[in-house]
């Protein structure tokens, strides 16, 4: 019987493993993909301060290693079920059953579908992009060109896609897009000076610790120009380029702009396990199929499930410094929860 079993080796579950070992609790990790690390094995650099995402990823890989932390991946969950004791047996597709007196439920997030917004043909034209596309492309050193093999002249990004979005039905934030953006479009300035960047927003939310500042060194610094608006259409022209129609509703007139690569900015959405962990547990997950916490002020990283935990951004997007925060709670609530089944 194992005292914690963590679905999920992202960052959220990473942590909640290596705090739960401080508190002398045992732990073990499934995760259904073939390493661990989560998204961030995929991004090359965290904002504001521009650290090498893998070596956070890194750092985390050699804390479980030397706490001898056992994570089995390529291990997806498909069903739970609770004993009567309270104790639970977790079945997964490796047809191997634990059995653990908790669970943390640290599913993390997909990115979504950008070939649900089709007036932006991404999957159409090889020269429109997601952000994680294009964070991929700085991860492994891609040269920045378009598909012709031309020089990137101008690069226009668009944000909130997928978020804030009726049409699609995602009605939330995603909170990291906008701070994303800015970083991206950063990041292609200072690769390719001659570049002109644009970034078409409905509005820009910079709520982090020196977010705000990043946006202004983009546009003092680095010549980054945002354009408030909305951009409707995009169609590919004879020479392979790509023209943009838009609304400049702050000067309140049309635009219309031939760019060489457009980037969206696609937001996050809740991965399709929470509603399957969610009924197999018995708790509770919104709309949007985020899990719902007892209390969000109060106990966010406990579910409507007793024994039953979750951590990180299985709740909601959350930046990967909130993500660490939100798993170390989680984790001194399950040692709280543990406390005195220990001591029987």
């Amino acid at each position: 019987m194992i005292d914690v079993i963590i679905i999920g080796g992202g960052i959220a579950g990473l942590e909640t493993a290596c705090t739960l070992h401080t508190q002398g609790i045992e732990s073990l990790i499934l995760e259904k993909e073939k390493e661990i690390g989560g998204k961030l094995t995929q991004w090359d650099s965290l904002f504001p301060s521009n650290r090498n995402a893998k070596e956070l990823v890194e750092t985390y890989k050699d804390e479980i290693q030397k706490h001898t932390i056992t994570v089995y991946v390529n291990t997806k969950v498909i069903a739970i079920k609770k004993q009567n004791d309270g104790t639970f047996e977790i079945f997964t597709s490796r047809e191997i059953v634990f059995k653990a007196k908790t669970i943390v439920i640290a599913s993390g997030y997909s990115i979504f579908n950008a070939e649900r917004k089709e007036e932006y043909g991404y999957a159409i034209y090889p020269n429109v992009i997601t952000s994680a596309d294009l964070e991929h492309m700085f991860a492994t050193k891609k040269e920045l060109k378009a598909p012709s093999g031309r020089t990137l002249e101008r690069v226009a990004f668009i944000h909130c896609v997928g978020s804030r979005d009726e049409k699609v039905g995602n009605h939330y934030c995603s909170r990291l897009c906008c701070v994303t953006g800015v970083k991206q479009a950063i990041k292609i300035r200072q690769m390719l000076p001659e570049t002109h960047v644009f970034n078409f927003y409905m509005d820009l939310r910079m709520y982090g610790l020196g977010f705000e500042e990043m946006y202004r060194e983009a546009q003092e610094k680095h010549g980054v120009q945002f354009i408030r608006g909305r951009v409707s259409e995009i169609a590919q022209t004879n020479e392979g380029r790509l023209q943009l129609k838009a609304e400049d509703t702050l000067a309140a007139r049309p635009v219309r702009m031939q760019v060489d690569m457009v980037v969206l900015l696609v937001g996050m959405e809740a991965p399709e396990c929470n509603s399957i962990l969610g009924k197999s547990c018995n708790i509770q997950y919104n709309a949007a199929q985020f899990i719902v916490p007892q209390d969000i002020h109060y106990s966010s990283g406990i579910t409507s499930a007793e024994g039953v935990f979750v951590s990180g951004t299985s709740i909601a997007p959350l930046s990967v410094f909130d993500t660490i925060n939100h798993a170390r709670s989680t984790a001194l609530a399950v040692s709280n929860f543990l406390m005195p089944i220990q001591n029987e």
